[in-house]
Parts: structure tokens; sequence; C-alpha cells
């Protein structure tokens, strides 16, 4: 059970500053000290945005990550861009996400990078707010790789990863880190159509090595790459099978679909913590306290104040920052009301 009622928190990433963004696409203008200057200076901007809110727990931001796999395929060795067989016209959305062919056996010999950004939080933040961290679980991970004659489809794939996000988990809790949420909106996504047993199989083996040593999460959406989401947006496929998640929480995301199935929200609070995500990233309405406040009402009709955790929907990395700043603002403000009673 969580430490507080109404936890308020956010899943991972946060909008980069004007000028990282700038700053990224002109590195070669840049030396390596002064990019990692640069990022330091936008964890800090993240952290200070998130503690101004006063959120209970907050990230890093992801501000090393300019893009969701991406930046963790770049520590994986046998990957080669190939972006062939995209879309290259019209309005932005995944089907102008480039996959990457695999060109050899996959390794992770450095990890996965998300040790060094929590070592990078901790140095950063200020005492009082838990630090969380967040990785692509295997599944989502293993999306945006082709399949080729050693890996023969996306399973192969993701079974070649797993170790190394299992490996993460537990670098990550020998660092220090009490509080992981993995990622995997791929299973949500494509819970309609797959196995939902295998994936929680995928799953629980993933995590095995760190349950019961520290705060463990998962986040469950139905994409939001440029606002766009890809999958089929129901969470009664997820069920009963998605009960069986070894995780102490259970992210879903609710504002942008209008709280549908917000009763079946109840079997997950039965066996686990519930963060509710009541607020859009994708629209750009500022919801008021009073939006939050009956949001937050709406949900404890199913799940106990002393398991529900609230959220944006999704990161906030495709929000405007000063959207994403007064949405947050906000959404601490209405639960502490609603905390008072």
């Amino acid at each position: 059970m969580q430490p507080n009622p109404i936890r308020t928190t956010v899943i991972g990433s946060y909008p980069f500053p004007g000028w990282l963004e700038f700053a990224s696409q002109n590195l070669d203008q840049f030396g390596q000290a002064d990019i990692e200057e640069m990022i330091e200076d936008a964890v800090v901007a993240a952290v200070h945005d998130q503690t101004t809110a006063g959120l209970d727990v907050i990230t890093d931001g992801e501000q090393t990550r300019l893009d969701f796999n991406l930046s963790f395929y770049g520590y994986i060795k046998g990957l080669q861009p190939n972006h062939s067989e995209t879309r290259k016209f019209g309005p932005p959305a995944h089907d102008q996400r480039g996959k990457h062919s695999i060109v050899e056996e996959l390794t992770a010999p450095k990890g996965l990078g998300a040790v060094r950004e929590f070592e990078r939080l901790k140095k950063l933040a200020p005492a009082g707010p838990t630090l969380k961290a967040s990785i692509p679980g295997p599944y989502t991970l293993s999306g945006r790789m082709l399949p080729n004659d050693r890996y023969k489809d996306r399973y192969d794939i993701t079974e070649a990863l797993l170790p190394f996000v299992r490996k993460e988990l537990e670098d990550l809790v020998a660092a220090g880190c009490t509080e992981i949420t993995v990622d995997e909106p791929s299973m949500s996504c494509y819970a309609y159509k797959e196995d939902t047993k295998r994936f929680v199989d995928i799953f629980n083996r993933t995590v095995a090595p760190v349950v019961g040593k520290c705060r463990l999460s998962t986040h469950l959406c139905f994409g939001n790459f440029k606002g766009r989401p890809v999958g089929y947006r129901k969470i009664h496929p997820m069920l009963p099978d998605f009960l069986d998640l070894a995780v102490d929480e259970v992210h879903v995301e609710m504002a942008n679909r209008e709280f549908d199935e917000i009763e079946l929200i109840a079997e997950f609070a039965r066996k686990m913590d519930v963060a509710v995500g009541i607020i859009d990233v994708k629209n750009y309405y500022i919801e008021t306290v009073q939006d939050v406040i009956e949001r937050i009402e709406r949900c404890l009709k199913y799940i106990p104040a002393e398991k529900l955790a609230v959220a944006p929907d999704c990161g906030l990395s495709q929000t405007a920052r000063w959207a994403a700043r007064q949405k947050l603002t906000n959404m601490v403000a209405g639960a502490k009301k609603v905390r008072l009673g």
C-alpha cells in the first residue's frame, strides 16, 4: 500500500526547455562538458517545475531521452537505423517513426542508461519528494526493431531484450532507487489482439529480481506520439490477466478517454494500488482545481483513498511546458483539497 492517500505522481517524461531542443539539433557546436552542463540544467528545470507544483513523486523528466525508445536503442549494439519504410509527408503520426534493422546479435554491454539518469536526479533533486525512475519493458522496447533470420518475430526480439531490462532494474535498486515504473504501453495497446497471459509472463519474468525490493509500478496507455493514440483504447481486454502483473501499482489512462470503463478500475484496486490518469496530456484545456476534485471523487467510488494515486494520463513530453506546469499545479492543489475534506 502506498505511503499517503491520493498520492500525486507523474509517469516519467516532461517537456524539454526550448533551448534544449535547439541545442540537441546543433550538438556539433558544443563540447562534452557543455553537453553535460546542459543536461543538468534541463533536469534542474524539470525538477523545479515538479517540486513547485508540489508533487509527492518526481522524475528527472527524461531530459536525456530525445525519443522514448530510440534513446535506449543508442545503448544496444547490433542495430542499424532503417527509415525507408516510413511515410514521409502529411500529418505527423506513428507511421512516420522509422524502425531499426538488426544486423548482429543484440547486446547492451554498458546497460541502458537509466542508472546514470537516476544518479543525476539524486544529485540535483531536493530532499522531500520520492524520486522515481522509469524504463520501458522489453515488449514495448522491441516495437521499433525489424525481425530477421536470427529473431523471427517481435516475441523473439522481446526475449533478447528482456535480460537487458531486468539487469537495469537490478542496478537501479542497487543504486538506491526506491520507486520504478516499467512502461509497457504496447501491452495495453495490443491486449485486444495478443495473448495477454503471454504478456503477463514476459512482464513478471522481467521484474522478478526486484519484486519486493522497491515500489514497482507499470504504466499502461494507448500511445501518445505527437499527441496521438495508436491502440484500441479499452481496458476490458486486459482483464482478468493483467491483474496478475507483479506490481505494487498500475497506472491507467483515463482523462483522455472521458473515464470510460472507470468501474473496471475497481478490479485492479482489489489486487494493487492504482494511479489514475486524471490529467489529459493530449488536450490544451487546463483542468481547473474543481475539475480535479470532481475527477478524484469519481475515482474514490471505485478505489479507496489509501490505494489511489493521481497523475497525468501519460508522460508530458508531448505537451507544451507552460501547459504541463499549470496542469500539474492544479492536479496537486485539487488532490490536497480532497485529502483535507
